[in-house]
């Protein structure tokens, strides 16, 4: 079975992984065609612009799968996630190629706390969070016209080796090997799903070799909910030492945005801290058992890689 990651970031690294772990033949994918460290050995990268149809046909060609995990800078996502998701798929629909992508939950919108499950209707309120429901429903059209079969993916904020551009990353812990105190969003004593990066690659890949996952989405699992407080905690103890912390909320997160452009745009989930933010995953448990990675392994791994990316604190 022949596969292709679209995209270079830190998801598409893990699913490419993955799939090297099950014997699978895979590529990677980016507009540019390079990726900035060495890849496996048998592993190439191709160029291909997904929002241009005909190089993605070529690029579908004779593949199996394609697993989307490419994204446009976070902040220019209303301009250029649609134009690329449409593209990519115009050019796929030509193609037998399943299509596997792993996506966020931004869609659903703040749910007062309510665990969030995969039928939650897509009421979003802000530019991003519309942005996703309106790519996930290109995806499912795809499937529903039988263009492709299409499945997809979602999970929580991730962390984990190479995920410098997250919240337990670029936020937390760059942070702390740059000797800086680390802004922590909204209330840290709620309940708060968090997602390893490599759990979520796994479930992608399960999704993309079950016939029964195609046509739907699915939460892929994530080891049990806990809060942020307790999540810093983890990375005291592997640290060995207390960390220099502050409260982020709505003001102070729009001061740093008069800054940060990345910060101005995370006002807009601001949700997602002030109240508790817990994902089912029931449903993919259910159909395909659920492989999680305890927290406390997976922050050690995580601080592990930082360590030596970054430096010792």
């Amino acid at each position: 079975m022949k596969n292709i990651v679209l995209g270079t970031g830190p998801l598409a690294w893990w699913v490419m992984q993955e799939l090297l772990q099950k014997g699978e033949s895979v590529a990677l994918a980016s507009r540019s065609g390079e990726i900035a460290q060495g890849l496996p050995k048998g592993v190439d990268i191709q160029a291909c612009d997904a929002s241009k149809p005909d190089e993605v046909t070529q690029l579908c060609k004779e593949t199996d799968a394609i697993y989307f995990c490419a994204m446009p800078p976070y902040t220019n996502w209303p301009e250029q996630f649609p134009p690329l998701v449409t593209g990519f798929l115009k050019g796929a629909a030509r193609t037998d190629t399943k299509l596997i992508f792993g996506d966020n939950l931004y869609m659903y919108g703040p749910t007062n706390g309510a665990p969030i499950t995969e039928e939650l209707p897509h009421i979003a309120p802000g530019h991003k969070g519309r942005t996703r429901a309106h790519i996930a429903r290109y995806f499912m059209d795809a499937h529903e016209r039988g263009d492709n079969l299409v499945t997809i993916g979602r999970t929580s904020d991730f962390y984990g080796p190479l995920t410098l551009n997250a919240i337990i990353g670029e936020v937390l812990l760059d942070a702390v090997f740059s000797g800086k105190t680390a802004n922590l969003l909204g209330n840290i004593d709620l309940p708060h799903t968090f997602s390893y990066i490599k759990d979520f690659a796994r479930g992608l890949v399960t999704l993309g070799q079950h016939e029964k996952a195609f046509g739907k989405a699915w939460h892929t699992p994530c080891a049990p909910t806990v809060s942020t407080r307790e999540m810093l905690a983890l990375i005291e103890a592997e640290l060995g030492g207390k960390i220099k912390t502050r409260a982020a909320g709505n003001t102070m997160v729009s001061m740093l945005g008069l800054f940060n452009p990345v910060l101005k745009e995370v006002k807009e989930m601001m949700y997602t801290w002030r109240e508790p933010y817990i994902v089912d995953h029931s449903k993919y448990e259910q159909a395909f058992g659920a492989e999680i990675t305890p927290h406390k392994e997976a922050i050690a791994e995580t601080v592990g890689w930082f360590k030596q990316h970054l430096g010792e604190v």
